[in-house]
């Protein structure tokens, strides 16, 4: 179920030399709208400073164009908040000594929720069941007098704040952005008999604006209209479904060709899965993962496949497995290289817990990719040795997105507990919602068991539900780990989160340090201490030596 909109602007000069006030509507593609939603923006720039409508202008060119270049899994807030940041500064810069402001109201609407943004004297209102009422706060200066003197806009202060605010979507409600040429001449009442008395929204934001100049408005006005015809979608996982209908393919053969793939094997199997070596044209080697033909009707599985495979394309990097376009894809699957190597698991079951030096190459390794991924607002949810894998080229790699998460764009069914047992944080058991601290937790629980073969809090069976007390300390397996990293062990699984990690950055900056303060703590070997006296001696002792020989052969 797609989001469903009905929208109009207008504005008007009235009797000012230029207008100031700038409109923007993005309505993107079909994908891009469920990730990143739909943008609507009104700027009304401050016509004290060097140039209003300049700023007006550019700071909604810069939001429609800087915001749907974010990285997709970002929140809608969190993308807002750094290119209005971007745009202050910008402003301010451009001024060569003279103010360069404006005022600006952007409302996003994705999925089944809005996402307001707003500083300055604009306004946004919600009309709903015939009540209208205010979203916004005006940003001047409450004393007589004041009233039209910003003292919040866009290029007015070196620390710019902005004011957000967020919503569930409703069928029928309407959002208004007006400028304050519409809003200062109407009173609510106004404004509400307009939107009852005209019902097609583009008629309804004509009159707004030209009955503001009939009411005596001496500015520019601007009015930007939009109706939630139908809510879409929470889970972006149900767009892609609905965009990408491909069928499941029948279980594939050795040989087979499917969409100009030829089929090496099947290298694993599960309920939710099937994994098959195949080949390319050039004959390099990819793995196609799809699902069972018994999953065909099950749309949640086509959905998190779809998701899987989306989250996937945001994080490529080193740390994880490179994605196939595949752009002649007519079945319901996706490809991902196939590297030379091992997981975590399969390399602890071969040769048991890990030197403590390739162990923390490996914790730093695996602590960059999480970072990477917590950057792009995502939650893996299923870290474990068995979704690590170990290039031959010495790479560490996160696989496996089955389970990621992220906010806002993912939603999990009710008491679902999504991971395996024995990795999942305390708090999820109560039924808490997705953190970077419970990703932190399984990188923490997986690490232990790398290096010690044993859960902290002993191994938890599906279906249990576990009792944590004080975590086994890891020296009790491992008497060579050195007590700073017992420390860093036990801070990463520790029952309350607080108490963890609250980053990637910071366990890897604890890491790199003490890394630096055992080797300051070791005593140097003396050739590192005293290398001449060292070679000196060694040189003394030589010479020594060749005497004493070339005595005893002239005795002979």
């Amino acid at each position: 179920m797609s989001l469903q909109l009905a929208f109009a602007q207008a504005s008007a000069t009235g009797p000012r030399p230029e207008n100031q006030d700038a409109l923007r509507l993005v309505t993107p593609a079909a994908e891009l709208a469920a990730s990143k939603g739909y943008l609507f923006a009104l700027a009304d720039g401050v016509s004290q400073c060097a140039d209003g409508g300049l700023a007006a202008r550019a700071s909604l060119q810069a939001l429609a164009l800087d915001y749907y270049s974010t990285p997709a899994t970002w929140g809608v807030a969190q993308a807002l908040d750094r290119l209005l940041l971007a745009q202050n500064r910008w402003l301010r810069a451009q001024g060569n000594g003279q103010p360069l402001m404006t005022t600006l109201t952007a409302l996003v609407l994705r999925g089944k929720r809005f996402t307001l943004a707003h500083v300055g004297d604009c306004r946004a209102y919600h009309w709903h069941d015939g009540r209208l009422s205010c979203l916004s706060d005006d940003h001047v200066w409450d004393q007589p007098g004041m009233h039209h003197v910003l003292k919040r806009a866009l290029g007015l202060d070196q620390h710019l704040l902005v004011d957000y605010r967020e919503g569930e979507l409703q069928p029928g409600e309407c959002f208004v952005l007006l400028s304050d040429g519409v809003w200062s001449s109407l009173s609510d009442q106004q404004i509400l008999s307009i939107l009852r008395e005209q019902p097609d929204l583009q008629v309804a934001a004509d009159t707004l604006v030209a009955t503001a100049h009939l009411c005596g408005s001496q500015d520019n006005a601007s009015a930007l209209l939009v109706r939630v015809e139908q809510p879409g979608s929470a889970n972006l996982g149900d767009t892609l479904a609905q965009l990408q209908e491909w069928p499941i393919p029948t279980a594939l053969r050795t040989g087979q060709r499917i969409d100009g793939w030829c089929v090496e094997g099947l290298l694993a199997q599960s309920r939710q899965s099937l994994l098959y070596q195949v080949k390319d044209a050039q004959g390099q080697t990819w793995l196609l993962k799809t699902l069972p033909p018994a999953r065909e009707t099950d749309q949640g599985a086509a959905q998190r496949l779809l998701l899987e495979e989306w989250f996937l394309r945001r994080v490529a990097g080193r740390h994880f497995p490179e994605v196939n376009a595949a752009s002649q894809r007519q079945h319901l699957y996706y490809l991902m290289r196939q590297y030379p190597g091992q997981t975590l698991a399969s390399l602890f079951a071969e040769h048991g817990p890990l030197p403590l030096p390739q162990w923390l190459e490996l914790t730093r390794q695996l602590l960059q990719a999480v970072g990477v991924l917590h950057r792009r607002n995502l939650l893996h949810r299923d870290i474990k040795p068995e979704n690590l894998h170990l290039g031959e080229d010495g790479q560490l790699r996160l696989l496996d997105f089955g389970l990621a998460y992220c906010p806002g764009l993912s939603e999990d069914q009710p008491h679902d507990l999504p991971g395996t047992p024995s990795f999942i944080a305390p708090e999820a058991f109560d039924g808490e919602p997705p953190t970077p601290r419970q990703d932190l937790y399984a990188v923490g629980v997986t690490l232990y068991y790398l290096l010690t073969g044993h859960y902290p809090y002993g191994e938890v069976e599906a279906f249990q539900r576990p009792r944590f007390a004080a975590p086994v300390n890891a020296a009790r397996y491992r008497p060579d780990l050195p007590e700073w990293l017992q420390r860093s062990l036990e801070k990463a699984v520790s029952v309350d989160p607080a108490q963890r990690f609250e980053t990637a950055e910071q366990w890897l900056l604890l890491l790199e340090r003490g890394d630096r303060q055992e080797l300051a703590m070791r005593p140097r070997p003396l050739l590192e201490r005293e290398p001449l006296k060292v070679w000196r001696t060694l040189a003394l002792l030589s010479m020594v030596l060749n005497l004493v020989l070339l005595y005893i052969l002239l005795k002979g």
